[in-house]
């Protein structure tokens, strides 16, 4: 099969490796830059193409021939980019954080014969197929909560944070207005809020606070306590929320020295470089997810503990691994038959197909990657 990743950085570079490793799949790997498809340069299987991906003309020339595609572009492009595959008739896992409702897609999908899964990252992604999975083996759950973050091994002043992906993305997750379920009810608290210092093994203490990462799983999933919470180092909450209650990262413009000037766009050319990961530099992902509920008239608690660290071999980061293979492994879902649920799919959908939660999990620990479950 031919496989197109739109959107060749970190954790797209990741996806298009391990895809092509060992000629599963033939893979055509686009994007605009050409510094980031020069990374994909004599990969065995992969075919960099550039191509402005912002524009439906282009799209349509990287997928053309592709049985399936791989979604990985920046949030602000992945819903009108998910539109276009969808339209073009393409099979397609997403990876792109787009703020959007994928639903809005589901009749068009649905129309077309189209298998598409969003949100396949990390989280949302693994921690969505762990709770359809639970859904399934459980008889009835009241809590969910995920912990997650990825964070650099190496604490650098003044941030001590780096991201692995489209840093615009990061500063949604500290903006967006974070949405939890408490009694059976929505409730919608600012982002960054609730902090918490919470220990970890091998890790230490890092700090909790509200992100809007269950997403899907507020309509799909019909638990009366759920949240996910972002882990950062101990004081990144108060800095961000310093930048963002001055206004830096607003997108309404300010006038300076006579030129309109969108303070985001001033804050990201000045933080982004300061966040990116240098080659080598070795980062980590932890997470824990929580699922409690009843089953056969008990009370029962599942947790799931990952920690996972750069592969030096690789060179390849830990974030870029867990939302990579995490979107490898249900590209091969589909593409092997095991979920073939036409119209927009959330993970949890993929979890509650038999057999796919464990081939998902399967997957990841072959890489590596290896959630440690803990039943009480």
């Amino acid at each position: 099969m031919h496989v197109a990743v739109l959107g060749a950085g970190r954790v797209g570079k990741a996806i298009a490796l391990d895809l092509a490793k060992g000629g599963e799949f033939s893979v055509t790997a686009a994007d605009v830059s050409q510094t980031s498809l020069d990374g994909l340069a004599g990969a065995e299987g992969v075919t960099p193409l550039r191509a402005d991906l912002s524009k439906p003309e282009e799209v349509a020339r990287a997928v053309k021939g592709a049985d399936l595609v791989v979604g990985a572009v920046p949030g602000h492009m992945g819903f009108e980019t998910l539109k276009t595959l969808i339209g073009l008739g393409r099979n397609v896992v997403d990876i792109s954080f787009f703020e959007e409702d994928p639903f809005a897609l589901d009749a068009l999908a649905r129309e077309r014969g189209v298998v598409a899964i969003v949100d396949c990252g990390i989280a949302p992604g693994a921690s969505n197929i762990i709770l359809g999975y639970s859904q399934t083996a459980m008889d009835r759950i009241e809590r969910f909560d995920c912990l997650v973050g990825g964070l650099p091994a190496m604490r650098v002043w003044p941030y001590e944070y780096k991201a692995v992906f489209s840093p615009s993305d990061v500063i949604e997750e500290y903006v967006r207005p974070a949405r939890f379920v408490e009694h059976g009810e929505v409730v919608v608290r600012p982002a960054l809020s609730d902090p918490e210092l919470l220990d970890f093994p091998q890790v230490g203490t890092l700090e909790a606070f509200n992100t809007d990462g269950l997403r899907s799983l507020l309509t799909t999933c019909k638990v009366p306590n759920m949240k996910e919470r972002t882990l950062r180092y101990p004081g990144h909450i108060e800095k961000m929320r310093v930048l963002r209650e001055t206004g830096f990262f607003s997108k309404d413009p300010v006038e300076v020295g006579g030129v309109s000037v969108r303070p985001l766009d001033l804050t990201s050319r000045l933080l982004f470089p300061m966040w990116q990961l240098t080659e080598g530099e070795e980062d980590f992902t932890v997470m824990r997810v929580t699922v409690e509920g009843e089953k056969d008239g008990r009370k029962v608690r599942r947790v799931y503990d990952l920690l996972d660290r750069y592969d030096a071999a690789t060179r390849t980061t830990s974030m870029a691994r867990t939302t990579g293979y995490t979107c490898t492994a249900g590209v091969r879902s589909v593409a092997r038959g095991l979920f073939r649920r036409p119209g927009v799919s959330p993970p949890e959908f993929l979890g509650r197909e038999p057999g796919c939660h464990l081939f998902v999990m399967q997957e990841l620990a072959r890489r590596g990657v290896v959630f440690h479950e803990t039943v009480s």
